[in-house]
């Protein structure tokens, strides 16, 4: 099938939309509005994305794996190829290159998956790799106790919040990051690459915020559905990544304010 892109957006009347209130000095909440408003074809697809489903599907098999009694064969068992005793580079390493064989397979490689993929490997790195930060060097089993702590309901919920946030920062710089190119110089939207680049971090802070809905239901969502199922689907998984999306473009128009704080 190739690969899938997210679509032409500045042929769009609702990209023009985006691009008049760039050009005007609207805030960051209501262009990021106007931006989620201009990509909904996109974000209504998300459950059907093979990427994104395989990504959120593994993300959630590495924290069971990394309870069970043998760490190693249960991350082959769902695709990773490691060795007997993983370092976390390893399994980020892995993580990426089982979804990069699923897709080879199936041929539906898109943006959005691409996206999901780098946003899982990046949150991975991040947060496990503070937690097992030492002086005297990480071991595999450190790198083992701390992905076992991502299968409590709390911890995930923490973790899948923080993932999604980067994905949907990810997913508006996408369509953003070229109309925005374009409004810095003398006389623009943003005088200096600096203004620029506070506004990629309000950007980044609002997508945090809008990730909030995710954090209160994931956790519980993941617990039951383990519990109730006995593991977690691609299926599963599919309908979990497709609301959670839908609930942040949701919370993210809601958060907007008309003086765009």
């Amino acid at each position: 099938m190739g690969h899938l892109r997210l679509g032409d957006l500045p042929r769009t009347r609702k990209w023009q939309q985006v691009v008049g209130l760039i050009e005007g000095g609207a805030g960051t909440a209501q262009i990021a509005t106007a931006a989620i408003s201009a990509a909904e074809r996109g974000l209504a697809l998300t459950g059907d994305d093979a990427g994104l489903v395989e990504t959120v599907w593994l993300l959630t098999q590495i924290p069971l794996a990394a309870r069970s009694e043998d760490f190693a064969g249960a991350l082959r068992s769902a695709g990773l190829d490691v060795s007997g005793t993983p370092t976390l580079m390893e399994v980020v390493g892995a993580f990426s290159d089982a979804i990069d064989r699923r897709l080879a397979e199936n041929g539906r490689r898109s943006d959005l998956g691409e996206m999901a993929q780098m946003a899982a490997a990046e949150t991975l790195s991040r947060v496990i790799g503070e937690r097992t930060q030492s002086l005297f060097g990480t071991t595999a089993e450190d790198v083992r106790r701390e992905l076992a702590q991502l299968a409590t309901s709390r911890q995930f919920s923490v973790f899948t919040r923080l993932f999604f946030a980067r994905l949907t920062e990810r997913y508006l710089d996408y369509f953003l990051s070229r109309a925005l190119a374009l409004h810095v110089g003398e006389g623009k939207r943003f005088a200096t690459l600096a203004q620029q680049a506070e506004f990629s971090a309000a950007l980044r802070l609002h997508c945090q915020e809008g990730s909030k809905i995710v954090e209160e239901f994931a956790g519980g969502w993941f617990s039951k559905t383990n519990w109730e199922k006995g593991g977690i689907s691609r299926r599963e998984a599919s309908g979990f990544a497709h609301v959670a999306m839908q609930k942040i473009a949701t919370e993210l128009k809601q958060g907007a304010r008309p003086n765009g704080e």
